[in-house]
């Protein structure tokens, strides 16, 4: 007879499953159409930057199939919803000038997604048998911080070069400063905010062993790829 706890984490599995393949269908069409109208009006940038878009956002689920990682679905919901608003609500659609707020809302949250994921990254792999490595919490706190925050910069140097490049304007001038370099340094102090405050709820749920949704998402990826964590 299968526990009823057994049965309840199925259900909620299964709901995930389909909450996300709805969501990646959504998404997709949205872009698909938004893509054709791009090519229609002749927007050759924003038609390339969709399919970069595209590419980063179907990324988690395409390189987890690749390598036979399941990804919980929860993570790969948060990562397409973030990068949606983000890069086409934020960057096509221009919600970066429509709503002052959007830029910090989510580089906030892209931080909070990077911290979370330096942070399973190397818990996994420090809880992981086959692989013989061993680091107190507090250096995986900090790898995810320092993960966090050099993907942060990584995504400026690409705006940077997409505005220098393809003449993008993804670094937004702010008031006194054309440049862009105001906008992009509070970027960066956002990033860090967001990357500190998911390293020390990390760290805080490692050394007093307290519950959080971070221990739920280790557990999911540990249950969902048991080959990787066997011996």
């Amino acid at each position: 007879m299968t526990n009823p706890e057994a049965r309840v984490r199925e259900h909620v599995q299964d709901v995930a499953a389909r909450i996300h393949r709805w969501i990646v269908v959504s998404i997709v069409a949205i872009m698909a159409v938004e893509f054709g109208f791009a090519i229609i009006r002749g927007q050759w940038l924003n038609a390339l930057l969709i399919l970069i878009i595209a590419g980063l956002l179907l990324a988690p689920t395409l390189l987890g199939d690749r390598f036979s990682i399941r990804i919980p679905y929860e993570f790969q919901l948060f990562v397409m919803v973030i990068g949606f608003a983000a890069l086409f609500l934020g960057e096509i659609r221009s919600f970066y000038y429509r709503f002052w707020w959007w830029d910090i809302v989510l580089h906030t949250a892209s931080s909070f997604l990077l911290g979370i994921f330096g942070f399973l990254l190397v818990y996994v792999l420090n809880e992981n048998k086959n692989v013989n490595i061993s680091m107190r919490p507090r250096f995986i706190a900090l790898f995810a911080f320092a993960f966090a925050l050099s993907m942060g910069v990584i995504w400026e140097i690409f705006e940077f070069a997409m505005d220098g490049l393809f003449g993008a304007n993804m670094q937004k001038p702010m008031l006194g400063d054309p440049s862009g370099l105001t906008d992009t340094m509070w970027d960066i102090i956002v990033d860090a905010i967001g990357a500190l405050a998911v390293a020390t709820l990390g760290w805080w749920h490692m050394h007093w062993k307290k519950q959080s949704f971070i221990d739920d998402w280790i557990h999911k990826f540990i249950e969902r790829n048991p080959d990787r964590f066997r011996g």
